[in-house]
């Protein structure tokens, strides 16, 4: 479904101060060499849901603190909210989810250029069987 002009400002609006938030909530909780970046933000069309979709590094923590984030949903919400009250009317309620994206991307990267490659190594790929 596409995205009103709406739906893409108050996206854009929610990352930029999400962001803010979650980085000084990672600073206070004093979690040293763990980056968190919002990735991306996408509204439904009655503005009432907002999925926001974060990429963690090292990956390994990514679960963990995204069941912590999920945990902390009215606190980020009420700060995003104070920071958005000028512009939104209605704070829309925050989904996270873990984008593996970077990840994905990795593993193909490492599949074409590692020695797991079926087209110098013929015996990783399964044998066909002959009618």
């Amino acid at each position: 479904m596409i995205e009103s002009n709406r739906q893409k400002k108050i996206a854009s609006v929610l990352q930029n101060d999400l962001a803010n938030v979650l980085q000084n909530l990672l600073r206070e909780s004093g979690q040293l060499g763990t980056i968190i970046s919002v990735s991306k933000v996408s509204v439904t069309t009655d503005l009432s849901i907002a999925k926001v979709y974060l990429s963690v590094f090292p990956s390994n923590k990514a679960v963990k603190i995204i069941e912590e984030l999920q945990s902390l949903q009215p606190k980020i919400k009420h700060e995003v909210a104070q920071l958005t009250k000028h512009q939104l009317r209605r704070m829309p309620a925050l989904s996270f989810f873990n984008d593996d994206s970077l990840d994905y991307i990795d593993s193909i990267e490492k599949a074409v250029k590692g020695t797991e490659n079926p087209l110098e190594n013929p015996d990783l790929l399964p044998k066909r069987k002959k009618l």
